[in-house]
């Protein structure tokens, strides 16, 4: 969390570079992952339910473009050494198929697992696009 330098915490008015520190600290502790390669993408292999590992905080994962059937569900894994176990992973449908699927995800130490459903009647076969962004939640 940026650290802010108020008038009544410090007791006084602030200095110009106390001021112009503390636009630089708001910039700084914006929510978010911002800085070059906190992110990463990956691609399914062979089906929707094989595991792939991307040890980032915020990424892409293009599904594999398997059939899935419908009102049908599938589970992945995705092993991630940033992920804890009461972590909340975020995840977003980006592209192909959109409002064809819904999306859980659980997490446990360095990975979680990611259950797609097919809401639809009929069977699609889409390499489906997701963006995750992992909130740290300690609950200690």
């Amino acid at each position: 969390m940026a650290t802010i330098v108020t008038r009544s915490g410090k007791g006084s008015p602030l200095t110009h570079t106390e001021m112009d520190s503390n636009f630089t600290n708001l910039n700084d502790g914006k929510a978010g992952y911002t800085a070059s390669g906190e992110g990463g993408d990956v691609t399914q292999a062979t089906s929707k339910a094989t595991a792939v590992t991307l040890n980032k905080k915020c990424g892409r994962i293009t599904m594999n473009n398997a059939e899935l059937a419908a009102n049908t569900s599938v589970s992945f894994t995705l092993t991630n050494s940033t992920i804890a176990e009461h972590d909340i992973l975020v995840i977003n449908h980006k592209a192909t198929g959109i409002g064809n699927y819904v999306f859980n995800a659980v997490c446990a130490s360095a990975s979680a697992s990611i259950t797609v459903t097919n809401i639809t009647s009929s069977a699609h076969s889409e390499a489906i696009v997701l963006s995750f962004a992992l909130i740290e939640a300690r609950i200690d």
